[in-house]
């Protein structure tokens, strides 16, 4: 990854890398692309090392729901385990509504790892109603496209 991020836009580098023995073919030869696995996101997931403090249980609770993980580890990378931009906003409302912490929507693009936006979100306190009621007719709007 780092040699591509190097060389490559960030939305040309894979999220994923999967090793495969072979590579499937078609009858004719060439690369079958309906054959090829499907990333599976609890193997994408780094060595586990369990969440220590409690908001970071919490955080990790919340990221793992999300996601559909069984768990989720302080060096886990959000994009790496199966996040994209949508979920990021679900991380964000469920981090305010549920922990009362208003971490901004950057903080889960910044940070590399769900220690990293603990200690980020441990920064942040919470806000207004209104504010909250903004973001979820936002996050309600995303849903709806």
């Amino acid at each position: 990854r780092r040699a591509l991020k190097s060389r490559l836009p960030d939305y040309m580098v894979p999220a994923h890398f999967m090793f495969l023995a072979q590579m499937p073919l078609t009858p004719n030869g060439k690369l079958d692309r309906k054959g090829l696995p499907a990333p599976d996101p609890s193997q994408l997931q780094q060595h586990y090392v369990a969440p220590e403090t409690e908001l970071e249980q919490q955080i990790a609770a919340i990221w793992a729901e999300v996601l559909r993980l069984p768990k989720v580890g302080l060096n886990d990378n959000f994009f790496e385990v199966g996040g994209h931009s949508l979920l990021a906003i679900q991380i964000t409302s469920r981090v305010q509504a549920e922990l009362g912490l208003e971490v901004p929507l950057v903080e889960v693009f910044q940070t590399d790892s769900l220690r990293a936006y603990a200690q980020a979100a441990a920064t942040f306190r919470a806000g207004t109603a209104e504010d909250f009621d903004d973001l979820r007719d936002f996050l309600s709007e995303l849903e709806a496209i």
